[in-house]
């Protein structure tokens, strides 16, 4: 399901024309990585949450190299969703 799908679907559930639908997704999407990007979480009950992880500094190899390189900390997004969710999709 993409992006226009869901806009279509909620468009037709709710009666809201599509444009004002599309805004308030996008908005809602920006909204999340806004969060994200400044390192608050995103907490959305019955759904799940949107967290941000931290990887540790590990080794790694360039095999074409035959080099070990170092991949620094860094933090990634990260969707947990929650239990109600699970069993819905289970």
């Amino acid at each position: 399901m993409t992006k226009a799908d869901i806009v279509s679907e909620i468009a037709k559930a709710t009666g809201i024309d599509k444009a004002s639908v599309l805004i308030t997704v996008e908005k809602f999407m920006e909204q999340v990585k806004d969060s994200l990007a400044n390192g608050d979480n995103v907490y959305l009950r019955g759904f799940g949450s949107f967290i941000v992880k931290t990887r540790s500094q590990k080794t790694a190899r360039n095999i074409s190299k035959n080099t070990t390189i170092i991949i620094p900390e860094h933090k990634i997004p990260a969707f947990k969703p929650a239990k109600v969710f699970m069993e819905q999709v289970k």
